[in-house]
């Protein structure tokens, strides 16, 4: 295996690993880490047009249609036109409270055992994270 100390490599390795992790633990509930965390940003904003959320969660337009798509197709997000007819203002349904509810104890499964993996200092891991974040702004 190759040795690098390339941030940004070690990061996108990393989060591909993570993202499995997360992935196999929520399988049962039908749900990806992806749609998840996006259904969980969508419960917190509140119903949002579709770039006002896109800059607030940090995806890209592209990136939010592609992952919206499912959702909406499964009835877990509605979509309805803005007040300019070229925007759209996106929100989460009663079926989608439901789903995250029924993947909350698969996500918290694979949470517990990230921090198991990284251990009583995993705090330290998240401050430099948001460091990271920052640096975006």
């Amino acid at each position: 295996m190759l040795s690098t100390l390339c941030a940004c490599n070690k990061l996108r390795r990393s989060a591909r690993i993570v993202s499995a992790l997360y992935d196999e633990a929520l399988a049962p509930s039908g749900l990806t880490v992806a749609q998840f965390s996006l259904l969980r940003m969508l419960q917190r904003a509140g119903p949002s047009s579709l770039s006002e959320f896109a800059e607030a969660s940090g995806y890209d337009r592209t990136t939010l249609n592609r992952t919206l798509a499912p959702l909406e197709a499964k009835g877990l997000v509605e979509s309805k036109p803005g007040k300019d007819r070229r925007s759209r203002i996106v929100a989460i349904t009663g079926e989608a409270t439901q789903a995250m509810r029924r993947a909350q104890p698969h996500w918290e499964e694979a949470q517990a055992r990230i921090e198991a993996a990284l251990g009583p200092d995993h705090g330290k891991l998240f401050e430099m994270l948001d460091r990271i974040e920052e640096m975006r702004a």
